[in-house]
């Protein structure tokens, strides 16, 4: 316990009496300072109780003491020691009377207690109180240390809710409430994640404090790494104590290993992740399984997606190695941020400019990476305004079919088919799916395409302009009946001759027989196109 004025008071071999204040006897006396100056107040920090002799003082004064008084009280200092029997037998009135009218503390010394037997006391106290909160910081340490290993951050995060008599909650890289001690603390952590998103994304150490909703909070990056970090948040009624914050350090110290830790295993999975995706591709399913183990086993074991992103925009010239892109390490947080909270398995492979991911059908990790791609802000604080939200590098993505390990390489070339189709398109997410089971008119909407397509028909549509016929309606009635001519001149309204006529006339024009397939079909998706775009 801290030492007060009454603890002095209390303190049998001091003697110490009140004259004044005694209503303000549990103010904590951080010092014992002596000053015979008529003003001491710029010599001082606050906390202190001020012993005197009155050498300087003109004691039996009034006004004056009622200077002197409210000086002290406004400087901080906690209580004032008058000595008795040096200058003066007794504490003069105008002095007791200017304290008393303050309400600040007052103690009579005897004689026979000399000042530094008050400063000695002050000190034992104060070091009593250091060793206490330096002991008891050491064994929140030990029991920080002893939950990390048993039971990992949520561990940590319990242990020092209860050691600072508050909450704490972790946020990982994405800057979402990953975990949080008491659970109550979850929606209190939530209102935070704005200030969180700009500490995390600072370069160094740093750590920030917010006051209100009832209490402060101490936020902390943890980590070393330049990129966005995960933080610890601790939310108390009131300043941190000294084992508090012996508690405090351990934690951080704690989290930042563990961050630090789960980066390097990060590195290490994605290094076996890339092994199973190259057999996988090497066609050779039985191997990846046994080198997926326990790791991608869940993964593989189920159908699978493969999506394959790139950013929308030419990369920047950069070195080989894995993709760096904003967008995509953006993206790739998303997924493997939802795959965790999910209890998923995720494959992540950065490529050169290029990310590949093998995601469950139809679980988060695959609805998180559709919901980026969308545009949409994934779960969590701070996402509206993330790397992704601007035009340049925004990814594109490509989804193949559900898959398991003896179709991968199918697989992959879907994805490739569809991600060569979204650029095309300019969307932002293909599957391979939605080109199979729709129609071909959303990929003659290209603008190459239907160029390709003008042109193609543009000497019927000059015919025709010339109101001299109707070829390009007669051709379309003709491929759309399989070159039935009684049918297809039934629909126009004409003789099958004069449709017989017309076709010639449109071999003539394009100098290309209808009689190829192949002119045929060309013939029919120029059609399609250019309805398209009418």
């Amino acid at each position: 316990m801290s030492l007060t004025l009454a603890s002095l008071v209390q303190h049998s071999a001091l003697r110490l009496t009140v004259r004044a204040g005694a209503d303000r006897l549990d103010a904590l006396v951080r010092w014992a300072h002596v000053s015979e100056l008529a003003d001491p107040v710029p010599y001082l920090e606050g906390g202190e109780l001020l012993l005197i002799t009155a050498l300087k003082l003109d004691a039996e004064d009034p006004d004056e003491m009622r200077r002197y008084v409210r000086r002290l009280a406004r400087a901080g200092v906690v209580g004032l020691g008058f000595a008795l029997g040096v200058h003066y037998d007794d504490i003069p009135e105008a002095l007791v009377d200017a304290a008393r009218t303050a309400r600040f503390p007052l103690l009579a010394v005897p004689r026979r207690t000399p000042f530094i037997a008050i400063s000695k006391a002050v000190s034992e106290a104060n070091a009593r109180e250091q060793y206490r909160a330096v002991t008891a910081g050491f064994a929140a340490q030990r029991e920080l240390t002893r939950r990390a290993l048993a039971d990992g951050p949520e561990g940590v995060l319990a242990s020092l809710a209860a050691q600072v008599d508050g909450w704490a909650a972790l946020y990982d890289a994405t800057g979402a409430p990953a975990a949080t001690a008491p659970a109550w603390a979850v929606r209190r952590a939530g209102r935070l994640s704005p200030e969180v998103e700009r500490l995390r994304q600072g370069t160094a150490t740093a750590s920030a404090v917010v006051e209100g909703a009832g209490d402060r909070v101490e936020l902390h990056a943890l980590g070393t790494g330049r990129g966005p970090r995960p933080a610890l948040a601790v939310g108390t009624a009131a300043p941190l104590g000294t084992a508090d914050r012996y508690a405090v350090h351990a934690a951080i110290a704690l989290l930042t290993l563990t961050t630090e830790r789960s980066r390097a295993l990060h590195a290490a999975e994605q290094r076996i992740g890339a092994a199973v995706w190259r057999m996988l591709l090497a066609g050779e399913p039985e191997h990846a399984r046994a080198v997926a183990g326990d790791l991608y086993g869940a993964l593989l074991d189920a159908p699978f997606r493969i999506v394959l992103v790139e950013p929308d925009t030419p990369p920047e010239p950069a070195p080989p190695g894995p993709a760096a892109s904003a967008g995509l390490s953006a993206l790739s947080e998303d997924v493997e941020t939802a795959a965790a909270r999910a209890g998923e398995t995720v494959l992540v492979v950065p490529e050169e400019h290029r990310l590949v991911l093998l995601v469950v059908d139809g679980g988060a990790a695959a609805a998180a990476c559709a919901a980026r791609a969308d545009g949409s802000p994934p779960d969590g604080p701070g996402e509206e305004d993330g790397p992704t939200g601007s035009a340049e590098g925004r990814p594109v993505a490509g989804v193949s079919a559900p898959t398991g390990p003896a179709g991968a390489v199918e697989a992959h070339r879907q994805a490739e088919r569809a991600l060569a189709v979204a650029r095309r398109l300019g969307r932002e997410r293909v599957a391979f799916d939605e080109m199979t089971t729709g129609t071909l008119a959303a990929l003659l909407s290209d603008d190459a395409v239907r160029a390709f397509a003008e042109g193609l028909l543009r000497g019927l549509r000059a015919h025709d302009a010339t109101g001299r016929g109707d070829l390009v309606a007669s051709l379309h009635a003709w491929l759309s009946r399989h070159g039935q001519w009684d049918a297809a001149a039934a629909d126009l309204g004409v003789h099958r001759h004069t449709l017989r006529y017309r076709m010639r006339r449109v071999e003539e024009i394009l100098g290309r027989s209808l009689d190829d397939p192949d002119v045929r079909a060309e013939l029919w998706l120029a059609l399609k196109a250019t309805e398209a775009s009418d």
